[in-house]
């Protein structure tokens, strides 16, 4: 059995590079509905904060939706 070195770290790498753009993406979000709270506290508007954060879950949804794609296709 031979093991293909150069494979298996891409396959390393481009997994740790997904995993945290995706974690960062979600951070983002988080922050985005944070500042909409700290926003609406002030009494200003939060509807970028807000439209924001949701673009960022939307776009982790579509990564995991394309991740199950690949793996179920």
């Amino acid at each position: 059995m031979k093991i293909d070195w150069a494979a298996l770290g891409s396959v390393f790498g481009v997994s740790l590079v997904a995993t945290v753009a995706l974690v960062g993406l979600f951070t983002l979000g988080i922050i985005g509905l944070s500042k909409q709270e700290q926003a609406a506290a002030q009494g200003g508007s939060a509807t970028m904060a807000r439209t924001g954060a949701y673009a960022c879950f939307a776009a982790c949804l579509a990564a995991v939706a394309y991740g199950i794609y690949l793996i179920v296709v």
